[in-house]
């Protein structure tokens, strides 16, 4: 038993395992310099909301709402993913920026993480907006309370860059745990969050098919359009 599960842990998370380890053991923390910058930002930005000098100026930069213009919205999306929920303890933010941005750092690169992160974030705030307009008895919509529910955090980027991670290196069964935890995050408590979260799943969904249709390989075609041969290969004699 022991053996079939470490069998089925190295081929679930041996490459990863093996990416991850790599830039660390070569250059140690500085392989991090997003995540670092990410946890910081995030505790500042958690500090000074708590503030009566800081609260108006966090929510004029990075607070977003269903029912604000777009543009303003779309001009906080991108610092709305490092402010806390203001009704969830900022610890669990930062263990999951700590955690899942310092892996895809170390796996995908700095600006690779921080595009994926912010697509799924934009995709969850433009979802919101999506789920008003068509109201709480379509399948897929939101009642108008919710367009006055402040939607921060970095819930979607996370959730977004796990299952991205896990589909480029093989960790298929932990991307489709993550998947399955969101779906019944859904079902067993339908708010805001939790379609947010879905939205955001679909948007990297896409974005893996992308790559993955990207990095299909190609027959070889030669001069004459003709699939097959290598340009190598020796011509068939008859």
């Amino acid at each position: 038993m022991r053996r079939t599960l470490a069998r089925w842990a190295r081929a679930e998370w041996g490459p990863l395992y093996a990416a991850v380890r790599g830039p660390l053991r070569r250059r140690g923390p500085s392989a991090l310099p997003l995540t670092a910058a990410a946890v910081g930002l995030t505790a500042f930005l958690h500090y000074a909301q708590n503030q009566p000098w800081g609260d108006p100026l966090v929510r004029n930069l990075g607070a977003v709402r269903a029912d604000d213009p777009l543009g303003p919205a779309l001009l906080r999306t991108p610092l709305s993913l490092f402010v806390p929920a203001p009704d969830l303890p900022v610890w669990g933010a930062l263990a999951q920026i700590l955690l899942v941005f310092g892996i895809a750092e170390l796996c995908l690169g700095r600006w690779r993480t921080l595009a994926i992160a912010y697509a799924a974030t934009l995709a969850g705030t433009l979802y919101a907006r999506l789920g008003v307009i068509l109201g709480p008895h379509a399948p897929f919509g939101l009642p108008w309370t919710d367009a006055q529910v402040v939607d921060t955090g970095p819930s979607a980027a996370v959730v977004g860059l796990a299952v991205y991670v896990g589909w480029r290196y093989g960790a298929y069964a932990t991307a489709g745990a993550v998947t399955l935890a969101m779906v019944a995050e859904v079902l067993l408590k339908e708010n805001l969050a939790g379609k947010e979260h879905l939205a955001a799943l679909t948007a990297v969904g896409l974005l893996c098919l992308l790559a993955a249709l990207r990095d299909r390989p190609r027959p070889h075609r030669d001069p004459a359009g003709w699939p097959g041969r290598d340009p190598g290969t020796p011509p068939v004699r008859t």
